[in-house]
């Protein structure tokens, strides 16, 4: 399907471009959102027509978004989560999970602009684009971490903190040897009982 863009869409061209879409992405995403018009004659001539407001519209809502870029620029937010010795994370980290600390750091987002692939399962600092606008996007560290002063360590370090990361220590340490003649007296006491318990 072709259809007249009436605002920049990522990986698909400016405001005003004529582009062929397939046909489910036009009708569930581009023309429900607004972004586009199928590409007829009379749709052209209305573009057309529309033009500069359009245009004049987007410049708007580019400014606004350049603003909150700024506010929004080099912002570090922190999320404490549960998480295995070897960083592994018990759960994910959503983009809605993203936005709500964004949210809470001062600068309103929604989900949908919190660009992610997938959800996250490690500890450490994460670097999430948020797009605010398809010409304007910024880039936000979320530390994620088991504790507040964990976080702060990931981020003096700009590692994650796991297991691996701590020295190795001596496991004989901690192990108190049992001398040999009462291993063999428990062993003795432990086949008596189960041969007591069969009988």
């Amino acid at each position: 399907m072709e259809v007249i863009l009436l605002e920049r869409v990522v990986k698909l061209g400016q405001m005003g471009d004529v582009v062929s879409v397939k046909d489910g992405f036009a009708r569930n995403f581009l023309l429900p959102q607004k972004k586009a018009l199928r590409a007829t004659e009379s749709n052209k001539a209305v573009f057309e027509a529309d033009r500069t407001r359009l245009e004049a519209d987007n410049l708007e809502r580019k400014t606004e978004a350049e603003a909150v870029a700024s506010k929004m620029s080099g912002l570090k937010v922190i999320m404490v989560r549960a998480a295995g010795e070897s960083g592994q994370l018990y759960g994910s980290v959503s983009s809605r999970d993203i936005s709500d600390v964004v949210t809470e750091a001062g600068v309103q987002i929604t989900r949908s602009q919190v660009v992610l692939d997938r959800a996250i399962k490690t500890l450490g600092l994460h670097d999430v684009t948020i797009r605010l606008h398809p010409e304007v996007s910024e880039v936000v560290v979320v530390n994620i971490a088991r504790s507040v002063d964990e976080a702060e360590t990931q981020f003096s370090t700009g590692s994650a903190v796991v297991a691996s990361t701590f020295e190795p220590v001596e496991v004989a340490e901690f192990v108190e040897e049992t001398p040999k003649e009462e291993v063999s007296e428990e062993a003795a006491v432990e086949e008596a009982t189960e041969e007591a318990v069969e009988a």
